[in-house]
């Protein structure tokens, strides 16, 4: 890096920044203003005593985090309905390579639901280490911690993720893990496209269809019997405060549903968050947005955005980089 160009590294490092800050809040609208704050922090720093950038900055967008889930763990607590992230376009990259089942899970609503239930410490330790590969060491440089510490709360992180979830505000039944981890090679390595997405992408086609013609029978048959789904208004528009239970009622649920959407607005199937998801599109605003969880062929779970605020990042993926401000990430 040249000495007069303090922009070169930090946009080399921009993407995997903005990776670490979604996994970390959930919200891609917070990740770019942690991202900016990093910068402005970088742009004020002494480079000459930072030996590797990449560690200096993952280091500050990490405190950020930390920081942003502290002062805000009341305001969740206060949450009006379910919580659930905020969607992002990944197909072109926007949260870093989604290669492998893990890099996936890293980012699925399942997971990030999951997350919820970690304290910042615990959150941090966690995505560090199973998103990102930190060794123990580093996650205790990152964070300022001892490493025995931060062996504890990634202890404490993994079983508070494996316990029983209740249904309601902040977390799915079952654990994320049951949907992950199939359709690997012997390299663990899961092509972008498996027999898996593409059976899941053509369940969507005939979960849309069954929908809109408000075939109830047809419906049902795609959804399990203990299906649930969750849907996030924010308290903006209306939705659903809490979850709906069960095949009949989710059925007739999502037909009603789709059938006033159906009026107005247009579907599209799309990459979010790593998996196959349903878009609801007015023009070029994005409406709502459909995120389902599949255990053996049928449709376990639904979790739905509708909230104006946490689809506004996905509206602007869509719109292209004229609109994103090209913070989605390296292809975005």
């Amino acid at each position: 890096m040249a000495p007069d160009d303090p922009l070169a590294d930090f946009e080399a490092e921009r993407p995997r920044l903005f990776g670490l800050a979604y996994r970390m809040l959930g919200s891609a609208e917070d990740a770019e203003d942690v991202v900016q704050d990093a910068f402005l922090r970088w742009n004020g720093v002494d480079r000459a005593r930072v030996l590797w950038p990449s560690a200096w900055l993952a280091k500050v967008v990490t405190n950020l985090c930390v920081n942003r889930l502290t002062a805000a763990s009341a305001q969740r607590e206060r949450y009006v309905g379910p919580w659930l992230p905020e969607p992002v376009l990944t197909g072109g990259g926007a949260l870093g390579p989604l290669e492998t089942a893990e890099q996936r899970e890293s980012v699925s609503f399942a997971l990030l639901v999951l997350l919820e239930r970690l304290t910042p410490a615990e959150r941090a330790v966690f995505v560090l280490r199973e998103a990102f590969g930190y060794a123990h060491r580093d996650v205790a440089e990152v964070l300022e911690l001892s490493e025995v510490n931060c062996r504890q709360l990634h202890r404490r992180a993994r079983q508070r993720l494996r316990e029983p979830g209740a249904p309601g505000q902040h977390g799915p039944e079952r654990p994320a893990q049951e949907q992950h981890g199939r359709e690997r090679g012997p390299d663990g390595v899961r092509p972008r496209f498996t027999p898996e997405h593409r059976q899941r992408t053509a369940l969507l086609e005939r979960f849309l269809a069954a929908a809109g013609d408000g075939d109830l029978p047809g419906l049902e048959r795609l959804l399990s019997a203990d299906v649930v789904s969750w849907a996030d208004g924010g308290g903006e528009i209306g939705a659903a405060r809490r979850p709906v239970l069960g095949r009949d009622r989710v059925a007739r649920y999502l037909a009603g549903g789709v059938e006033r959407f159906a009026r107005h607005a247009r579907w599209q199937i799309a990459e979010i968050n790593g998996e196959p998801a349903v878009l609801g599109l007015v023009d070029d605003d994005v409406l709502g947005v459909l995120v389902p969880e599949v255990t053996q062929g049928r449709i376990s779970a639904l979790r739905i955005v509708a909230s104006p605020r946490k689809l506004a990042f996905l509206t602007r993926q869509l719109a292209g980089p004229s609109r994103s401000g090209g913070l989605a990430g390296p292809n975005g």
